[in-house]
């Protein structure tokens, strides 16, 4: 959902095939998961057309894209680089609970207020 939220954002819809290159994924797969995502009533998928995100979809993608912006940024405090940062948080933004999300986002707010902790968590 966040790459179609991505792809929709830049070109007005997503394709399958869109999708498949962004993820580095076949074409079959990504039209598995738009099947479950439009039985969801997420999206709206027609073979061979572009594919657009229903309102309740909307919303979904940003939240997923609001946790992923989150997460990388908390990361890139820790001083991973963006690459690493963004790689890691693919991996495991969607495993985490809104709860534990919410934390690090009050932390992150925490930190960037003080931004001496971070300073001096960089430089020892």
């Amino acid at each position: 959902m966040e790459v179609i939220s991505e792809l929709v954002e830049l070109k007005g819809y997503a394709t399958t095939l869109d999708i498949s290159r962004y993820m580095n994924v076949s074409a079959p797969s990504v039209t598995k998961m738009l099947q479950r995502l439009e039985e969801n009533k997420l999206l709206e998928y027609e073979k061979y057309h572009g594919i657009n995100l229903t309102s309740k979809g909307t919303q979904i993608a940003i939240e997923i894209r609001q946790n992923h912006g989150i997460l990388l940024e908390f990361f890139e405090i820790l001083g991973v680089n963006h690459d690493t940062a963004n790689k890691d948080t693919e991996g495991i933004e969607h495993h985490l609970n809104p709860k534990t999300i919410k934390q690090l986002r009050k932390f992150i707010t925490f930190l960037k207020a003080n931004p001496k902790i971070i300073e001096s968590f960089k430089n020892p």
